[in-house]
């Protein structure tokens, strides 16, 4: 194998690294988002359900009306 052909091969698969280098960069950067936006929505469901339970309770609590007058 002569010198150019080593340089180029090497050139090649460098290349070839660092795309490889760059697609899974970009997958982690995809997953940590979908990451990071699965808690932000877990938070707010949980926040939702914990604030419908509250409300449930409060109006169990209230008197309730016997409709007559």
């Amino acid at each position: 194998m002569s010198g150019d052909q080593a340089v180029s091969l090497f050139s090649k698969t460098l290349t070839q690294s660092m795309s490889l280098n760059r697609i899974i960069s970009e997958r982690d950067a995809v997953s940590q988002a979908r990451e990071a936006k699965t808690a932000r929505l877990r938070e707010l469901r949980l926040e939702k359900e914990a604030d419908d339970r509250a409300t449930a309770l409060a109006a169990a609590a209230l008197p309730k009306r016997t409709g007559k007058r």
